[in-house]
């Protein structure tokens, strides 16, 4: 059977709202903490350096970049990287961790400044992968070694990215929409293209769904932010009240979706993505865990802890593990949502 692909804007879907104001089971699984695989793709060459290496690890300086702290999800990779940094010996005055806002402009300042302050290695999250790439290549040029974290850019400049396999987490997410639906059912997908791990997931997602026989809405763009999430929500409830299931691919989307779906009395199933802990609340309460069902997880302490493992060792040993680090995701429900 062939399913029909619905590409609808959120421009096209603001205008409609305006006018009109059993699938298989799938496992559920848990990944080891520090679960993690390597491009495999690059060859052991292109890991190593030969302008860095040999530092004195007291001497050094590094800067961290999140997307933001409003996000929980980004609070706790800025607490993986403040334990990693205290775990390997750095004093306070070593690393400094700033936050962009999701805004690249304020990315880019971030880095100028940590620039300035004298930090020997920068890391960040390329929430705008274009956006960001002239500061990544200029501080490059003024001898800062750069690195990414959660969604990185295209540039010969970075030594490492660590981050979630967001491909694989978004190819989960297709597996609930179709574990929580039947043939025929409308799903949908609120994505974030702008950034690029948001883009990945929503695309893993629909290269499960090509094989499966569900109309999917998607085309849209939350821009990072749970109201507007809930407005493309409350859209796609107005435009097509038979959807079954939506998949957001962060949890401030799975956020606006719940408020939406509860104030249209919709009895559509949300699955998130992050695993932040108001996802597992979320999941677990009475109230809101008939609609809040499934969640793909990250580890975003892991993934601080890494991108400073990363940093160390090319400063001081001048190699990195690999170019690129994907940290396993793993799907939570309520069978699992305590541990």
């Amino acid at each position: 059977m062939v399913k029909k692909i619905l590409a609808l804007g959120l421009s096209v879907a603001t205008a409609l709202s305006l006018a009109a104001c059993a699938g298989v089971p799938a496992t559920t699984a848990t990944a080891p903490a520090a679960e993690a695989k390597t491009e495999e793709a690059a060859p052991a060459e292109e890991a190593a350096a030969t302008d860095a290496g040999g530092a004195d690890l007291s001497s050094l300086k590094f800067g961290f970049v999140v997307g933001s702290f409003e996000h929980t999800f980004y609070q706790l990779i800025r607490d993986g990287i403040e334990a990693e940094c205290e775990a390997k010996g750095l004093s306070s005055d070593q690393y400094t961790v700033l936050d962009a806002s999701l805004d690249p402009v304020i990315a880019t300042q971030k880095v100028e400044t940590l620039t300035a302050d004298g930090c020997n290695a920068i890391a960040l999250a390329c929430n705008d992968a274009a956006g960001v790439k002239p500061a990544i290549e200029n501080a490059d040029a003024d001898g800062v070694k750069m690195f990414t974290f959660d969604c990185t850019s295209e540039s010969d400049a970075i030594n490492c990215f660590v981050g979630t396999d967001n491909l694989e987490g978004g190819r989960l997410g297709g597996q609930e929409l179709i574990r929580l639906t039947a043939d025929g059912d409308t799903v949908a997908i609120i994505g974030y293209p702008t950034a690029s791990s948001c883009k990945d997931r929503e695309d893993g997602c629909l290269e499960v769904l090509e094989g499966a026989d569900r109309n999917v809405l998607t085309g849209y763009d939350y821009k990072g932010d749970a109201n507007e999430a809930e407005k493309i929500m409350t859209n796609i409830l107005t435009t097509n009240p038979e959807v079954k299931a939506v998949f957001t691919v962060g949890d401030p989307a799975a956020t606006g979706a719940l408020a939406a779906i509860k104030a249209a009395g919709s009895d559509c199933l949300i699955i998130g993505f992050d695993g932040n802990p108001e996802a597992k609340e979320a999941i677990l309460s009475p109230d809101t865990g008939k609609y809040w069902v499934s969640e793909i997880s990250q580890n975003p302490k892991e993934i601080g802890a890494r991108i400073v493992d990363e940093m160390i060792q090319f400063m001081t040993e001048g190699t990195v593990t690999d170019k690129k680090i994907f940290i396993a995701p793993y799907i939570i429900t309520a069978e699992n949502a305590a541990d």
